[in-house]
């Protein structure tokens, strides 16, 4: 229960870290989301989850950022039973499987220009019927695939969507420099950045009051 625990807050967290900082390197990005979300949900109101199947955008910006820094770059699986795979291969009872999942999603082969943030993508030229044949094809992995795919991904895509919606809708964002730092952290079993993303936020002028607890703290 404590992995469970700990895994889907550290990954959520973490997944949200990143999604920002790849937003905030890219500026016509948060310019294009925030156009978005200001003419599907207005400047009166704060977005909720039930806006989000009107953000299209906000969710290849979602799924982009889970291309490149999926919580768990390694998928571990173990045979129960011998099996016999496609070209002749067998593989024993017991035997461990180690999913290479970061580079498959990076792969040059099956992605255009794999190490760039383009939410594109994921927009109006893939239908959703390409969409599932990739998937199925093991190109688009971050929560796993079939059975043992991760049972988190629904609550998990409602919950970051609807805080990064939030946090480019309300502020703007400052960093030293002009680049957030994108190195990744070695040693852990999620994907995590080297150099924890730190920013400094602004409210927007907008026609409604931020809660106070979105205002109480002059960084993150």
């Amino acid at each position: 229960m404590g992995e469970l625990f700990v895994g889907g807050t550290d990954t959520s967290s973490s997944t949200i870290q990143w999604i920002m900082a790849e937003i905030i390197n890219s500026p016509n990005t948060l310019r294009k989301l925030r156009k978005e979300i200001d003419s599907v949900v207005g400047r009166t109101r704060m977005i909720q989850e039930t806006d989000l199947p009107k953000l299209p955008f906000l969710e290849a910006v979602f799924k982009e950022g889970l291309r490149l820094h999926g919580p768990s770059p390694l998928l571990i699986r173990k045979f129960q039973e011998g099996y016999k795979i496609r070209g002749g291969f067998y593989i024993p009872e017991n035997t461990t499987l180690v999913v290479n999942a970061y580079a498959i999603m990076r792969d040059p082969n099956f992605w255009e220009d794999p190490d760039e943030f383009k939410p594109e993508r994921f927009m109006g030229d893939l239908k959703p019927e390409e969409e599932a044949r990739r998937e199925q094809a093991l190109r688009y992995i971050p929560f796993g695939i079939g059975r043992r795919a991760c049972t988190g991904e629904k609550l998990s895509g409602i919950f970051v969507r609807t805080v990064i919606g939030v946090m480019v809708q309300c502020f703007d964002w400052e960093i030293k420099g002009d680049k957030v730092n994108m190195e990744e952290a070695g040693g852990r079993i999620f994907l995590g950045m080297a150099h924890p993303l730190e920013c400094t936020p602004s409210p927007r002028a907008l026609n409604h009051p931020l809660p106070s607890h979105l205002i109480s703290s002059s960084s993150t």
